[in-house]
């Protein structure tokens, strides 16, 4: 296997190197197969995230989340280096300012943003999967340290469905998975639904 810093430029690559027709016509296909799904239709709280370099969009499918009424939010930085995320309640109108790496954040007082246990579906962008639920992210660490209350065996609190979001480009055999890392209980492509975890797993296998 390439090592995981040129496995994640050379899909980073390939991701960039579709047109924008590709892009949009795979993230409308991944909001036309997630319009259904139960684990959306039940959502409240969705956290999606604002694409860069080639991320899969999830726009669409935030679109279709504004119009049902349910509530979309999109991740912060919070703290000093190393950061974790909080999450700020987005509407097509809310006001924006770019964080440090010059991504769009709503401009909302952190008095109102949400901790992660508090949100029910969380849209993660991803470089690659493979079909554990492994994710290897762009090596910021910021999903995995903000949702590393899910590793405790003692946890008993609301526990978020992780979705990542991705091209099947992005689909690989297999990733290694560190102590640290929060695997995934779904990936979506433009092709197919992929559960990992769980009830949803043992349905799609039979």
């Amino acid at each position: 296997m390439d090592s995981l810093h040129a496995l994640r430029q050379r899909l980073r690559d390939s991701r960039r190197n579709l047109s924008p027709a590709e892009q949009q016509q795979a993230a409308a296909a991944v909001a036309q197969r997630l319009t259904d799904w139960p684990r959306f239709v039940a959502a409240n709280r969705i956290a999606g995230y604002w694409a860069c370099n080639g991320e899969l969009d999830p726009m669409p499918l935030l679109a279709r989340a504004w119009a049902t009424g349910q509530q979309t939010y999109l991740p912060m930085l919070t703290g000093n280096p190393p950061q974790s995320l909080q999450f700020a309640l987005y509407q097509p109108d809310t006001p924006l300012r770019r964080n440090r790496f010059h991504i769009p954040e709503p401009d909302i007082s952190p008095a109102e943003w949400l901790e992660p246990p508090a949100l029910d579906l969380v849209l993660l962008p991803l470089v690659a999967f493979d079909c554990y639920g492994n994710r290897l992210g762009m090596g910021g660490g910021f999903y995995d340290r903000s949702f590393a209350f899910l590793h405790d065996p003692a946890y008993c609190g609301h526990r978020p469905y992780l979705l990542g979001l991705g091209y099947e480009l992005q689909k690989i055999a297999a990733l290694p998975r560190q102590p640290w890392d929060i695997p995934l209980d779904a990936a979506v492509t433009e092709t197919a639904l992929y559960p990992f975890s769980g009830s949803d797993a043992a349905k799609n296998n039979k």
